[in-house]
Parts: C-alpha cells; structure tokens; sequence
C-alpha cells in the first residue's frame, strides 16, 4: 500500500471523512509517564493508505475537529495498545474517545501460545511486513519531523485495519468476540483510573 502522509498542525483538517467508519490511531510523547510527558504528535490512518499526522507544539490542544472524531461514537477507533493513547489523549486534549479497538488486547485473546503481542510482531507474522524501529526514542517536539519519524508514526497506523480484519476473524473463531468486545469497552474506564491515580495497582486483585 502506497503512503500518503498529510502534515498538519494543531487539529485534524476539516472535511476528513472515513469511508469505512474506522480510523486507526496512535499518538507520540516525550516519555511514557501521562501527565509529566507532553503529547507531541496524534497520527490517524483511514486504512486507504492516507495518513494524518497532527503536530502539537504543547501550547494549544484545542484540536476541534480532532476531538469531534475520538467522541464520535459512529466512528470505530482502532489502537495498539489504546489503554496509554487513550489516557495521553484524555489529559491533553480533555476528551474521553468513545468506541475503541485495541489490536493488542486481541492479540492477547487470540495468541495464547506466545508472549509476542507488540505491533512489530504483529505485523511481521500476520501482515508479512518488517518496521523499523529506529525512530521510536527519537526527539518528537522537534520543531520539524525528519523523514523517519514521519514514516516511523505513519507505519504505527497504516497496519492497524489490516489486524483487525485477522483478529475478528480470529475471535469469532475461538467465540470470543464478546469477552473482546468487553474489554474494549473498559478501555477508556481503565485509561481514566491510570489518569487518577492507579496506574500500578489492581483493583480486581484480591489483596
């Protein structure tokens, strides 16, 4: 699939339509700690081979159009592990995202023969792709992205329709869509006690 990357600056530009009614999703920061490292970049695929990527300069998370998509309960959003993008989205930008998919939660109810449920994993053993990881540590409040890290951030979403389409197959074979499904539905629930305090501490636990 061919990539068209589309730079833009502080919000989703206007008239973006997704055909499908699926946006892949997946977000860029300073670190992996919510509140102390900033959000830098919010990447979106349609699965059609465009790719937005919003640059944010951490003055101004206004974002209209883009908040308007992660509440728009009419358009499925799909992650890799949504449980930090969703908590990093909700902090910055001051919105909950409504109707979500993670690709690795599947992952983990599909693959319980291995422990390999990162993207790259994924996309070599089932999209048959390598990605190239090199820019994942890289600065990305740098006033301008270099090539790599524009084509390191598209590479985080243009896969993510793709899985989808394994894993439902997948879970639909085990008769685990619901229990997906489910768990899915908890992710903004989750992403909001990680915001709130427990992060590291289970509260299904028994102690």
């Amino acid at each position: 699939m061919s990539v068209n990357i589309i730079e833009c600056q502080g919000d989703l530009p206007d008239g973006v339509v997704f055909n499908n009614g699926i946006a892949a999703i997946d977000t860029e920061t300073l670190g992996l700690k919510v509140k102390r490292d900033r959000l830098c970049l919010v990447q979106i695929g349609d699965g059609q081979g465009n790719v937005w990527l919003i640059k944010f300069d951490g003055t101004n998370y206004d974002a209209p159009n883009l908040k308007a998509l992660l509440q728009n309960p009419k358009i499925l959003k799909i992650f890799h592990y949504g449980r930090f993008d969703i908590a990093v989205m909700k902090h910055y930008l001051g919105v909950m995202t409504e109707k979500v998919y993670c690709t690795k939660i599947a992952s983990k109810l599909v693959r319980t023969y291995t422990d390999r449920h990162g993207l790259k994993a994924l996309v070599s053993q089932i999209v048959g792709k390598g990605m190239d990881k090199g820019e994942q540590c890289s600065d990305w409040s740098a006033a301008e992205l270099t090539e790599g890290q524009k084509h390191y951030a598209a590479s985080d979403v243009i896969y993510l329709h793709e899985l989808k389409v394994y894993f439902d197959e997948k879970l639909k074979q085990l008769g685990r869509i619901e229990l997906a499904d489910a768990s899915f539905n908890y992710l903004p629930v989750r992403a909001q006690l990680d915001l709130d305090g427990w992060e590291d501490n289970d509260i299904f636990a028994h102690q």
